[in-house]
């Protein structure tokens, strides 16, 4: 065990549990556990986003997939970043005017009714496990290659610790993480992307000629075909992403920490220029991991391309920048499940318990005591999946996020809060449609049905890796037709509705 590698281990646990203990004197309420009382201003809540959104599929999964695949990995980078544009226009300002702690407030606020609580916080749960699910598995290759500890140890220790963030200090402490790491991730990535470029004199057209020398890809790196080889594909991924986010639980439950609609604002501006900042650095390292490492080297090592940027780290910088890199690494993976075990816990305790079995009379003792027993049975499950995922791509697993949120929460939201017809048929019929496609495409793909490497194994009934082309389509038109095929609410109630959705106002003035 290299004794460098562990001393940065040691001291981001060390540090993280200090603020884990210094916030759970401050989440003695339901109020502070889950959205941390709206105290965070924007630019503290647009670090935390960032934190949040950055995830190991962007910092190591990204990085690889442009190592290996060139062109078509780039492109993962363009439709997270993309995705803000819609959360920022259609869906931010709406969500922290109609909500208080969970999606499930949203939609409720329009259509009261316990079982569109118990779908929308089902949906939540489930998305936030899919999501929790890779950010495990880039956790336990990377302590499995920091300390050389098993893969499996390696999950159940990180998946414990994530865990007992959340359960002792809630939101406070999930977000003071998260704004440490885009921190520490932003300064480590700059100056990893600047180590690139001095090894090639700051000339960009060195930096490309040795991309194409050392790349089995050759001249054709830069063009694209190498992952997607259908342009439907691509279609499909972008849809996905750029859609998805804007149903992802963990993301829009951020909207809650900040007191008005102008820190809404500032939160989303801030966060979208620390990602796009981000987002072409990980270009930069994708190039680098090519030039330096070399990309045989780099499938030899990793095929899955996961550790790319701790093997760009240890070519530059030796032991000492491995170990620096790998640390921003997981402290990036320890901030992205921490809000999404808040997001699954909040679905769980807030929407399901205290709405629905509770009707609205759980006391706050109560609440806190379901939700932290809600954070250890999520973070239980989450581990157990992502034990038996270690050869997979952690940014395919991500996408695979995107596509059920896009399916399923984005066309319910949207269509809640934009059209008048919508009703709670639609609501239910659009979610169980959605969650039920998209999963099944999913288990019918060649990522899952495979002859030689799948879970399944068979021949894949359905071709394509992203089926998000379909499977948003079917969210839609599934809420759609129930709608149609429901009771029609007033235009009065809507009317009423869409005002506090814009504005904050409760009543109409009459002038």
């Amino acid at each position: 065990m290299n004794l460098t590698y562990f001393l940065f281990f040691i001291c981001i646990v060390v540090c993280t549990l200090i603020i884990t203990y210094w916030a759970a004197k401050r989440s003695g309420t339901t109020s502070h556990f889950y959205v941390a009382a709206g105290s965070l201003s924007g630019l503290q809540n647009g670090m935390a986003i960032a934190g949040d959104y950055i995830s190991a599929a962007s910092f190591l999964g990204i990085i690889g997939t442009i190592a290996l695949s060139g062109y078509d990995g780039f492109l993962y980078s363009i439709g997270f970043l993309v995705s803000y544009l819609i959360v920022l226009f259609l869906i931010a300002e709406p969500v922290h005017h109609l909500g208080k702690y969970s999606l499930g407030d949203v939609i409720c606020s329009r259509f009261p009714n316990k079982n569109i609580r118990i779908v929308m916080g089902f949906g939540a749960f489930i998305i936030s496990i899919l999501y929790m699910i890779p950010q495990l598995v880039a956790a336990g290759l990377l302590i499995r290659l920091l300390l050389d500890i098993d893969y499996s140890v390696s999950v159940l220790i990180i998946g414990g610790l994530m865990t007992m963030y959340v359960v002792f200090g809630g939101m406070i402490a999930t977000s003071w993480v998260q704004i440490i790491k885009t921190v520490v991730l932003m300064s480590g990535t700059f100056l990893l992307s600047l180590s690139v470029f001095s090894r090639f004199d700051w000339d960009v057209h060195r930096l490309i000629t040795k991309v194409t020398e050392e790349s089995v890809l050759g001249t054709s790196f830069f063009y694209p075909g190498h992952l997607f080889t259908s342009p439907w594909e691509v279609v499909s991924l972008q849809l996905a992403l750029i859609l998805g986010t804007a149903g992802l639980p963990h993301i829009l439950i951020r909207l809650y920490t900040v007191s008005n609609r102008h820190e809404v604002r500032r939160s989303l501006m801030t966060s979208m220029g620390i990602i796009g900042f981000f987002y072409i650095m990980t270009l930069v390292l994708g190039l680098g991991t090519v030039a330096l490492v070399g990309s045989t080297v780099l499938y030899a090592s990793d095929p899955t391309g996961n550790l790319a940027a701790p093997l760009l780290a240890n070519e530059i910088g030796g032991d000492f920048l491995l170990a620096f890199i790998s640390a921003i690494a997981f402290t990036t993976i320890m901030a992205v499940v921490s809000g999404l075990v808040i997001s699954a816990t909040t679905a769980i305790a807030h929407d399901i318990y205290h709405h629905v079995f509770k009707k609205g009379n759980a006391s706050e003792k109560e609440q806190l005591r379901v939700a932290q027993l809600a954070a250890l049975g999520v973070g239980f499950i989450s581990t157990m999946f992502a034990l038996g995922l270690e050869n997979m791509n952690v940014t395919f697993l991500v996408s695979l996020t995107f596509i059920v949120s896009a399916s399923s929460n984005f066309p319910v939201l949207f269509l809640t809060i934009y059209w008048k017809r919508f009703n709670q048929s639609g609501v239910i019929t659009g979610m169980i449609c959605g969650l039920i496609a998209s999963l099944t495409l999913l288990i019918l793909g060649p990522q899952i049905m495979d002859p030689t490497h799948g879970w399944i194994r068979r021949e894949a009934i359905l071709p394509l890796n992203n089926p998000g082309i379909i499977a948003i389509p079917i969210g839609f038109l599934a809420a759609i037709i129930g709608t149609l095929f429901g009771q029609k609410q007033s235009e009065e109630q809507y009317a009423k509705f869409y005002l506090k959705a814009e504005t904050n106002v409760t009543t109409r003035r009459e002038h």
